[in-house]
């Protein structure tokens, strides 16, 4: 048996149907599941409650767009104090994503999740009862930092409990409930806040976190750890199947593998541009280039969010058909992130001409890139499951702080120069779309050694 590292490994796809998805992996493979995957109506219970915690924790993640505007006055913020409010959000998830790995490989999903929504409960309260903006950003770093798991936890236990398809599936439809919570982050957030005010709508959030909690302790099953290292790189058939060999401490092999070189620079970039983007600085441009009232940014980035939830559900549908037709991660990155330049590109270009329809093409070509999550998964053993996850992860949120608060400095810097504020915002993302280009260029460069590929199964 080939160990998941092998450049061959296969991926089997099964029919692609919504409701029969997971169920039809799990039945078709039950005899190879070794004991370690869950049948099909646990792993369904596992998604629903993984997918409920990512849902709050992308709401979370996304609401500091919409409520910007509300942020800047009551504060008086400026470009640069809004950049870092969100990118602290970011620098405390991206802190805790070489730790989390390491608990994650050791002590499993449920009791990290439960530990680290316990630090994102007490940072919503902290932000709540912010007085100015010291305490708003110990507020959004608590909550980076305690929903830095939402994600990797499942995807840590997906590797385990799943079977290949029902991986690529699962990791596509997490992403799809993350994007559902950053709709409710637009027009919903919007349409409460003169209700209520926006300290009402962290103690709620709050509150939905600890009910995650609950969940979680009651659904997601107990985690078997790993044994004593038997061999450096997992090779064994037994580690290999389900898991239980224990590579060496540490993320030596992680950082050192070709292909998560190969993807580091995609992920920082594009994967960390699309998101900063989403959360943060298409709602400015909205308001400030293109000329949106406070409304109507908040309608484009609802639309925004649910192109990208559409995104996502097509990517869980469509992905093993694609595959079965040659199209895996890496052919489909190399030939769909062009997309994502050339939309760029032309948004830059067209300046006020460019609003919510821009922003959400630009998000939607970009999400190829989301892709490459999967595909580095398989290319590790479950044992290490948890790390490279993470150290994926941590280089795709370290690119989110470094893009939202390098706009928000470049915009300002610009500025300074005596520039508009509309051809601020256009040379700031102007060089961002030079940062996608170079990372780009470094994907495409590689040999083709550094793949990792994946085949598929009729």
């Amino acid at each position: 048996m080939r160990h998941p590292a092998d450049p061959s490994d296969a991926v089997s796809v099964s029919e692609p149907t919504a409701g029969t998805a997971l169920r039809a992996t799990h039945v078709a493979n039950a005899a190879s599941a070794s004991g370690s995957t869950l049948a099909w109506r646990s792993a369904v219970a596992v998604f629903l409650t993984f997918a409920f915690a990512y849902f709050l924790s992308a709401l979370v993640r996304a609401v500091t767009a919409t409520l910007a505007p509300t942020l800047a006055q009551e504060f008086a913020l400026q470009a640069r104090d809004l950049g870092l409010l969100a990118g602290g959000y970011f620098l405390g998830f991206a802190a805790m994503q070489l730790p989390l790995g390491r608990w994650l490989d050791r002590h499993g999903p449920r009791k990290v999740s439960l530990g680290f929504l316990g630090v994102a409960v007490l940072g919503c309260l902290v932000f709540s009862q912010a007085m100015g903006f010291a305490g708003l950003l110990a507020g959004r770093v608590l909550c980076g930092a305690g929903v830095s798991a939402c994600l990797m936890a499942p995807l840590t236990g997906y590797r385990r409990w799943l079977e290949p398809t029902a991986q690529m599936r699962a990791n596509s439809w997490m992403l799809m409930t993350g994007s559902l919570g950053m709709v409710a982050s637009t027009l919903p957030v919007q349409w409460a806040l003169p209700l209520v005010g926006w300290r009402p709508l962290f103690w709620a959030l709050a509150g939905l976190i600890a009910l995650a909690m609950l969940l979680i302790a009651l659904r997601v099953p107990a985690w078997r750890a790993a044994l004593p290292e038997q061999g450096a790189t997992g090779g064994d058939a037994v580690g290999d199947t389900l898991g239980d060999v224990a590579p060496p401490a540490g993320y030596r092999m992680v950082w050192r593998h070709p292909y998560f070189q190969r993807l580091a620079p995609l992920a920082f970039c594009v994967y960390g541009g699309m998101v900063a983007v989403q959360t943060l600085w298409a709602g400015p441009w909205m308001q400030q280039v293109a000329g949106y009232t406070p409304l109507q940014a908040a309608t484009g980035l609802f639309w925004i969010n649910v192109s990208m939830l559409c995104t996502f559900w097509s990517w869980g549908m469509l992905s093993p058909w694609l595959l079965r037709r040659g199209w895996d991660a890496n052919r489909l990155m190399l030939w769909g992130l062009p997309l994502s330049l050339l939309v760029l590109l032309c948004t830059v270009l067209a300046g006020p001409r460019a609003g919510g329809t821009a922003w959400a093409l630009f998000c939607m070509a970009s999400s190829f890139v989301s892709l490459s999550q999967p595909a580095l998964a398989l290319a590790f053993v479950p044992a290490l499951a948890g790390r490279a996850l993470s150290a994926f992860n941590l280089v795709i949120f370290a690119g989110v702080f470094v893009v939202q608060w390098g706009i928000g400095l470049a915009v300002d810097a610009f500025a300074a120069l005596g520039w508009g504020t509309a051809a601020s915002f256009r040379a700031a993302m102007a060089v961002y779309l030079a940062c996608n280009v170079v990372a780009y260029a470094w994907f495409v460069l590689q040999p083709r050694r550094h793949n990792a590929k994946q085949t598929a199964h009729p």
